[in-house]
């Protein structure tokens, strides 16, 4: 049943599980360990290298497989089994970093890869059961929940592991390299005890009538190309995926390379750890203010609303020069970030057919992982020819732009209009 108290809040307790992986291990700890303890500290070129490689190819896995394997769960009405599956694997992958002793960067690397794998890929299921947990009246709400819940979940778990990693004497543990090591087991235990509510208090729609997995396998990849017709003809969702590539590729440029800058700025990783502890904790509350924001004004103005946000905090990042700079900017972030991946997430809901939920959001996630490929090549390459990482800064400015472009132009009711008449026929 639909709009279920109990489903909306089993649905965004996952957020709540899984988000202690984007904040302790991907924004904090793995970074800053893999630099100083797996790989060679006096070599920091070679380790970037490394990492961001890493990076890559885990992004690289998961966006070529997303479309094919929202195929698969939609024929089989598969989805939770499919998050459950790469839940585990990034839940096993996470805790088994414990494990990984100092100088043995391979391993660190492969564990890395294969639990971001995890992490992405349940992502692409939990996004795909949104049209199963709320209606269109309530789905604005749920989705903005599910960020809410991530922000503030992994938020606590992250300052729990920063006073563990800066005062280790305090919990007993006998240095900060322990208890890095520790906060990854942590995260995975945390993981897998939120995703329980999920698992009991969510029921998976059965669309189609359940086929076994090779016939499943069959059936999604015929599916699978016909969505690739589908998105042709369903050409607002075309549209939006189009805008909703670039202006969420400058997002994700802004978060993952706002450390870089500070770094390259020469603030110190304490004010750049809070910076990250701030964004998680005023995004909680954004989230879902944001939410009501939009049912001010409309979802599609709050959107741009959000690009607009983003805009700014670019263009202010080319002069920002001093500390208290990088924390309001960090602010900033804050405000918008749960709100336009949110209303996004929600929009694109709105205007996919739902007996394809997983497969769209295959696509979706496809685009999501691809994100942050064009803004940090940009950035590097401007930085590159005018020997400034200001103008790199500055040149995301054109993803935002460009974003906000083809957004404007996309039709929500003729979207919705759309995607009913795709399921009468």
């Amino acid at each position: 049943m639909l709009d279920q108290r109990k489903s909306i809040w089993g649905w965004s307790m996952y957020d709540w599980a899984n988000s202690a992986f984007a904040t302790t291990v991907m924004s904090g700890f793995f970074p800053l360990f893999f630099k100083g303890y797996w790989a060679n500290p006096d070599n920091p070129a070679e380790s970037t290298f490394y990492l961001g490689l890493a990076n890559s190819i885990g992004s690289i896995i998961v966006a070529a497989l997303a479309p094919f394997l929202g195929a698969i769960a939609d024929r089989g009405s598969a989805k939770k089994k499919f998050m459950y599956m790469f839940a585990f694997l990034g839940i096993i992958m996470t805790g088994g970093l414990w494990m990984v002793q100092q100088g043995q960067w391979q391993m660190a690397v492969l564990f890395y890869v294969i639990a971001t794998i995890g992490f992405s890929g349940g992502n692409i299921f939990y996004d795909s059961l949104l049209p199963g947990v709320a209606s269109e009246k309530k789905v604005d709400y749920t989705s903005s929940l599910g960020f809410a819940m991530g922000y503030i979940g992994g938020g606590l778990l992250f300052l729990v592991n920063v006073v563990m990693y800066l005062k280790p004497e305090l919990f007993g543990i006998p240095d900060e390299a322990t208890a890095i090591r520790i906060s990854f087991v942590s995260v995975a235990v945390w993981w897998a005890v939120f995703t329980i509510p999920i698992w009991l208090w969510v029921d998976e729609p059965e669309i189609y009538e359940p086929v076994g997995m090779g016939a499943a396998i069959g059936l999604g990849w015929k599916q699978l190309k016909d969505t690739l017709k589908d998105i042709r003809h369903l050409k607002v969702v075309g549209m939006f995926l189009l805008a909703y590539w670039l202006y969420i590729d400058g997002v994700d440029t802004i978060v993952r390379m706002a450390v870089d800058y500070g770094m390259s700025l020469g603030f110190p990783s304490s004010a750049l750890i809070t910076a990250l502890l701030m964004v998680q904790f005023i995004a909680f509350p954004s989230a879902l203010l944001y939410n009501y924001f939009a049912t001010k004004i409309g979802l599609k103005p709050a959107i741009l609303v959000g690009i607009a946000g983003y805009g700014v905090i670019t263009f202010l990042g080319y002069f920002m020069a001093e500390e208290w700079h990088f924390y309001t900017l960090a602010a900033m972030i804050g405000l918008f970030q749960g709100g336009i991946q949110a209303l996004s997430r929600s929009m694109y809901t709105r205007l996919i057919p739902a007996e394809k939920a997983a497969e769209f959001f295959g696509f979706y996630n496809m685009l999501g992982k691809f994100a942050a490929v064009i803004g940090p090549a940009m950035m590097g390459t401007i930085t590159l020819i005018t020997g400034n990482i200001r103008y790199g800064i500055l040149s995301i400015l054109i993803l935002f732009v460009l974003g906000a472009y083809f957004f404007m132009k996309v039709n929500i009711e003729e979207g919705q209009k759309m995607a009913r008449e795709y399921l009468a026929k």
